[in-house]
């Protein structure tokens, strides 16, 4: 751990390692608290590590190493996200650790879909990946430290959700061909679709996952973004549709989502030559529901297997909603996501 410090804490040694909290999910995860036998640093850190249980999973779906890479690269991010003190890859043994800050030092209000953000609190969000959109857009990606980054792309396993396990628990108003469709119409027909549509349009630094529950809230307002493991390249709808769709209030969405969109145009700082057009905008935000609309069914579906069932059956009841306001279908056939 001393090691891990040494760079923001030069002189600091670390005297006991105290483990506050292990969480073993998804990834592992745990709160330690330390001590100094000399200089000082933080009280408590936490950890991210692999889950031997999940790393075919993780593989699959997200890759192992994009986030441990981005922060062993000490990549610039324009917006709010956990400070890394060290970041260290095996790639022979397929496992990583990240050590960084505990959030709750700094007062950090971890969000997920029952604690639902507020229109100003999205609209920190907005701006911070419009900032972070902006400053890798087009060739400053590909011309930047980030080149190796992936391509967003679909990935095998969606289609073997259990899709009636949840449709019949969505509300009474949720559309109807939601209610009704087939596993494989959700995938291929609309999920699938709408995922290649990414590399086939203007592309950026994408966070891949930027969910309410990969949120946090700061004392001052500021929200900030964690969990950087789906990182990737792609068109900037797939995070703004995924990020404002599911973290408001489907109320919300509806009355808010046109400024939403306003404010994030006019954060992206781009030359007006490169600027997306505000119908562009729409059109493709319309679609990006595609995206939140499977992964939430499909997680939802699973009962415990992914994630709390209460919150992903919210979730994949405002995806639901965002998919019969904004006729998503339409505008699908729209940028011929054939």
């Amino acid at each position: 751990m001393t090691a891990a410090l040494a760079a923001e804490y030069p002189g600091a040694v670390v005297d006991t390692v105290t483990v506050l909290m292990r969480d073993d999910g998804t990834n592992r995860r745990a709160r330690l608290q330390l001590s100094y036998r000399q200089g000082c640093g933080p009280e408590t850190v936490f950890l991210k590590g692999v889950d031997p249980d999940h790393r075919e999973l993780i593989k699959m779906t997200s890759g192992l190493f994009h986030e441990p890479r981005l922060f062993a690269e000490r990549i610039e991010l324009p917006l709010e996200h956990p400070r890394v003190y060290a970041s260290v890859i095996d790639a022979d043994a397929e496992d990583f650790v990240i050590v960084m800050e505990d959030l709750t030092a700094r007062g950090a209000d971890p969000r997920d879909a029952l604690r639902p953000l507020t229109v100003e609190q999205a609209a920190s969000g907005v701006r911070g990946l419009a900032r972070m959109h902006g400053q890798y857009w087009g060739t400053r990606l590909s011309g930047s430290a980030l080149d190796w980054v992936e391509p967003f792309e679909p990935w095998d396993g969606m289609q073997w959700a259990p899709l009636p396990a949840v449709q019949p628990r969505l509300a009474p108003d949720t559309p109807a061909e939601v209610r009704t469709m087939t596993i494989e119409r959700l995938v291929e027909g609309i999920w699938k679709p709408f995922i290649r549509s990414l590399t086939r349009a203007p592309q950026t630094l994408l966070h891949g996952d930027p969910h309410i529950g990969n949120t946090y809230l700061l004392p001052g307002g500021e929200l900030g973004f964690l969990d950087w493991q789906v990182l990737r390249r792609g068109n900037w709808s797939l995070d703004l549709g995924y990020f404002l769709q599911g973290a408001l209030t489907t109320e919300d969405r509806r009355r808010h989502e046109r400024a939403l969109l306003a404010e994030y145009r006019d954060n992206l700082g781009l030359p007006a030559a490169e600027l997306p057009g505000a119908d562009e905008i729409w059109l493709r935000y319309r679609a990006s529901v595609a995206h939140g609309l499977c992964t939430w069914l499909a997680t939802a579906s699973a009962g415990e297997l992914w994630q709390r069932p209460d919150i992903a059956l919210e979730l994949a009841q405002r995806y639901s909603m965002a998919y019969g306001d904004l006729d998503t279908a339409a505008a699908l056939a729209a940028i011929d996501c054939g």
